[in-house]
């Protein structure tokens, strides 16, 4: 979606350097089915994943310079969302790919693979990611086996701790997918 990348390279023009640059930003969420398939739908949020490695002044000035009510929230009626890691449901280890056809001076771009993206959307299960579902069922482009595969990796992560009593209700809606969406 041409607007995201423009919202990025703006993001880009107005960084101030803080050292360890290029910084990745991985997108999550319809931002990254946007930015990596020829879908497009209304989002007011580009949620980004929180780095594990990364310093606090780079979650400060990104959310200085793009998140809520910011003039670049202004511009282009998105804003970046971080989103914290230990919150999403996806295996210890998600797949992203790097993001081709943008150029940026400080920020590699990388887009949560398709399928775990669907994956990350069970545990809200929304009107919105249903719709999100079924366009890439519809494109082609969710493998129910990998799927399969990544939810049994998700559980296993989860079953380690308390987030283990979550995983039930995930399963459910995971069930309403294949039933509503995939017509298994």
């Amino acid at each position: 979606m041409a607007l995201i990348k423009d919202f990025l390279a703006a993001i880009d023009a107005w960084w101030m350097p803080i050292g360890g640059e290029p910084i990745t930003l991985q997108i999550l969420g319809s931002a990254a089915l946007m930015l990596q398939t020829d879908y497009d739908r209304g989002t007011k949020d580009a949620d980004v994943l929180e780095s594990r490695d990364g310093s606090p002044a780079i979650k400060e000035q990104l959310l200085k310079l793009a998140g809520k009510e910011t003039d670049l929230q202004e511009q282009f009626r998105l804003y970046i969302d971080m989103v914290n890691r230990a919150i999403l449901f996806l295996p210890q280890k998600p797949v992203f790919h790097p993001l081709p056809g943008i150029s940026l001076k400080n920020f590699r771009v990388e887009v949560l693979d398709v399928n775990d993206v669907v994956l990350s959307k069970l545990k809200r299960y929304n009107r919105d990611d249903a719709d999100d579902i079924r366009a890439m069922a519809e494109k082609a482009l969710l493998d129910h086996k990998l799927l399969i595969e990544r939810f049994q990796a998700a559980a296993d992560w989860f079953s380690m701790d308390a987030r283990a009593l979550d995983v039930p209700r995930y399963l459910k809606k995971l069930h309403a997918v294949e039933r509503d969406i995939l017509e298994l």
